[in-house]
This record gives structure tokens, C-alpha cells and sequence, in this order.
């Protein structure tokens, strides 16, 4: 069986749209797909009123959170779609990604990039706006050669367009989930580059406020980053999770259900279903 419970949809930062992608999924012999879009369930909707291959399909969401003066991201599982909690915080999210976005366009224009709003909206669409829409603004507009050059001139970790305090605290996204009756999942943990001793306390931290679950697998990882991970997640009674981060068919290191298996002392979150 593979199991994918994190990808993305063009209902925010993905290449395709919710049905393609589930396509996808099912031809790259996925069983069980969640997405988690960021800050919406838009895929969802579109969803029901397509037909769709033989899939089990998990309600998700991503969740960005602070942490420590941090941005973590949160993924919430088998989530209520229908939930008056999680509406709000959706509207809560999608306020802060438009302040967000304000300010990242501020500081661009600051380092002479211009109508960098304006631009980084035009590739949104209906989507929720993020940062992979600003860089593909700077490419469309010659400032840069490729999204991956974006983000390490102007989007990523410490650089201009890195604005996190915007976010909730981790504790609130962490509450969103549960009163949505999901389950709070640490996203790719590994991705936050900590040190062995930090990530143990984000972990902590995460699992005092109510989390249940952290990503053991995210994408295509060595096997070492695994047995970090795996014993993380043992060592304090979390369940573990898995996932591509699926975005687009132009990250093969990313590709739906192409992930290795989740080491056998870990107890999949999946079981809870």
C-alpha cells in the first residue's frame, strides 16, 4: 500500500489542479492520498464535482505556524471539511497571507524589485498567495533565473521576503486541528535544518501542545535522515507520517507516493482510521 498525506494543488501552491493531481496519484499507484494545500480546502470542493479513479482520499491542510520566532508548518489529517473552527481559521490564515504578502512586497521594492504584489497576485489567481508566486513574479520579470534562485537571493530563511510574524502560535494551529477532530502531524522536520538538540525541542514543544504525529518520511530522504526521524517519533509516542510534498511534475525528487517505506517500530497515523 502507498499512502501520500502531503501534496499541493493549485488551490495554492501547486502546478496542478485537484483532479490532475489525484490522476497523478493514481497512476504512480498511490492508495490513499491526503492533500494539504496551504492555508485552504478549496481542492476539496472542486473535488466533489469531479470523477474521479478509484483513490482513498484523506481531508488535509497545512498549517503555517511560529514557533520560537520560527515558521513551522502543521499539517492537519482527517480534518472536518465542514468544521466552523477550521473556517475560521482558514479566514484567520488567509488575512495574514495578505499582510503577509503586502510586506514582502514592501521589502522587495525596498532592493529595487517592482510591483512585486502586483505580480506575485497575477500568478495566484483564486489561489492562496505565497511565496513560490513572488518568485515566479522575479523570473517572469528577468530578476532572477529560476524559483530556486529566488529563494536564495530574496525568499528564503533570512532574506527579504522571509516574514513570518504574521503566523499563530503553533499551540492555536495545533487547537484548529483538534477541534476539527484532525490529526496535528510536525511537517517535514528535517527541512527546518536544526540541530539534533533543537529539533528534540520543537518535538517536545509540539507534543506538550497537543500533537499527535510527526512526518517520518517527506519526500525523497536519505536513510539516515529516516532513522533520525523514526527514533524522534518513537522515542516520544508519536505516530509517524509520510508524504511526497508533491508541488509539481518538474520536482521529480517530490513525485507522488516515490518515498521510501516508514521503518517498521514506527506506528503509521493511519491506523487511527
Amino acid at each position: 500500500m502507498i499512502v501520500d498525506l502531503h501534496c499541493h494543488s493549485n488551490a495554492s501552491d501547486g502546478a496542478l489542479s485537484p483532479d490532475l493531481l489525484v490522476r497523478r496519484a493514481v497512476e504512480r499507484g498511490v492508495d490513499t492520498l491526503a492533500i494539504t494545500d496551504h492555508d485552504t480546502i478549496d481542492a476539496y470542493a472542486k473535488l466533489r464535482a469531479a470523477e474521479l479513479p478509484a483513490i482513498r482520499l484523506i481531508p488535509g491542510i497545512e498549517f503555517s505556524a511560529r514557533w520560537r520566532q520560527m515558521s513551522v508548518h502543521i499539517v492537519g489529517l482527517d480534518i472536518d471539511l465542514d468544521s466552523a473552527t477550521l473556517a475560521a481559521a482558514i479566514r484567520q490564515q488567509k488575512a495574514a497571507r495578505r499582510k503577509r504578502a503586502a510586506e514582502i512586497s514592501a521589502r522587495l521594492a525596498k532592493r529595487g524589485i517592482e510591483d512585486a504584489l502586483e505580480g506575485a497576485l497575477s500568478f495566484a489567481g483564486e489561489a492562496t498567495i505565497g511565496r513560490p508566486h513572488f518568485a515566479a513574479h522575479l523570473v517572469a520579470r528577468s530578476y532572477v533565473r529560476s524559483p530556486a534562485e529566488a529563494f536564495r537571493k530574496y525568499l528564503g530563511a533570512g532574506k527579504a521576503g522571509d516574514v513570518k510574524q504574521h503566523w499563530p502560535e503553533m499551540r492555536d494551529v495545533i487547537d484548529w486541528i483538534r477541534s476539527a477532530d484532525g490529526i496535528a502531524v510536525l511537517a517535514h522536520p528535517a527541512k527546518y535544518k536544526l540541530t539534533n538538540v533543537r529539533l528534540a525541542e520543537l518535538t517536545d514543544a509540539f507534543r506538550a501542545e497537543g500533537g499527535q504525529a510527526i512526518e517520518v518520511i517527506s519526500g525523497q530522504q536519505s536513510i539516515d535522515v529516516t532513522r533520525r526521524l523514526a527514533k524522534l517519533c518513537t522515542d516520544r509516542g508519536l505516530l509517524a507520517s509520510c508524504g511526497s510534498d508533491f508541488h509539481g511534475p518538474e520536482q521529480p525528487w517530490s513525485e507522488l507516493g516515490r518515498f521510501g517505506p516508514l521503518p517498521d517500530a514506527c506506528r503509521p497515523v493511519w491506523e487511527l482510521w
